[in-house]
């Protein structure tokens, strides 16, 4: 059953609103590289990046608000943020994959290592025009933006989200073996890592076993 609740609406602007305010101080930030707060806000900027897709994901699954076309609104808006990627694609393929968890038919599924399995999963999703608008977008910034701020806050980040939501949200929960209907795995109950490991996606065998429970209230799943 899906949770039908606005209040989706507020914590996505929050996530969005967190980003955005993040992403413009560090672009204008003086930062040193003796400066140990620098690595940090890598850090944060990519949990906030992560954010912003884990609130597309939600849009996915009709969870972020009770409209539809807030749904794909909000939803398209993220992943644009996020790397100018198409909702419609990113949700028709998600929905392939809790359909067909773990099989052939699965668009995140394959049976390689780490590594195979991690560039399979970006092969899958990203498109020429998504790289020719991302590079545009990128020479454009650099008219106002000093470059080494955009490569260590705007694509750095972005790059090590990938790796935060293939490791937590697909390599974890789906390699290897399963004896259970949903093919997934959960890791323990423990709320703050689960929080700051994936925004609770660790607690995957939960989402798929209940798909319409938003990314805030999965930890009531465990």
């Amino acid at each position: 059953m899906k949770t039908r609740s606005n209040a989706g609406v507020l914590i996505a602007f929050l996530v969005i609103s967190s980003w955005s305010i993040s992403l413009y101080s560090l672009l204008t930030w003086d930062f040193s590289w003796s400066n140990p707060l620098t690595y940090l806000m890598v850090l944060v900027q990519m949990h906030l990046y992560t954010g912003l897709f884990i609130t597309a994901h939600d849009a996915m699954h009709g969870t972020v608000s009770s409209s539809a076309r807030t749904n794909f609104f909000i939803g398209q808006l993220c992943t644009a943020l996020y790397a100018s990627f198409s909702f419609a694609k990113l949700n028709k393929k998600h929905h392939q994959h809790h359909q067909h968890v773990h099989t052939e038919n699965d668009p995140d599924f394959h049976e390689g290592n780490f590594l195979s399995w991690y560039f399979k999963f970006l092969k899958e999703y990203i498109s020429f025009w998504q790289i020719l608008a991302m590079a545009l977008i990128y020479n454009f910034l650099k008219f106002w933006v000093e470059e080494s701020n955009l490569l260590v806050f705007w694509v750095l980040p972005s790059l090590l989200s990938t790796l935060q939501l293939f490791y937590f949200g697909t390599w974890l929960p789906h390699h290897g073996a399963h004896d259970n209907l949903h093919q997934s795995r959960s890791q323990s109950k423990n709320h703050l890592k689960a929080f700051f490991s994936c925004y609770f996606f660790g607690y995957h065998y939960e989402h798929h076993d209940s798909p319409g429970v938003p990314w805030w209230r999965l930890w009531q799943a465990k």
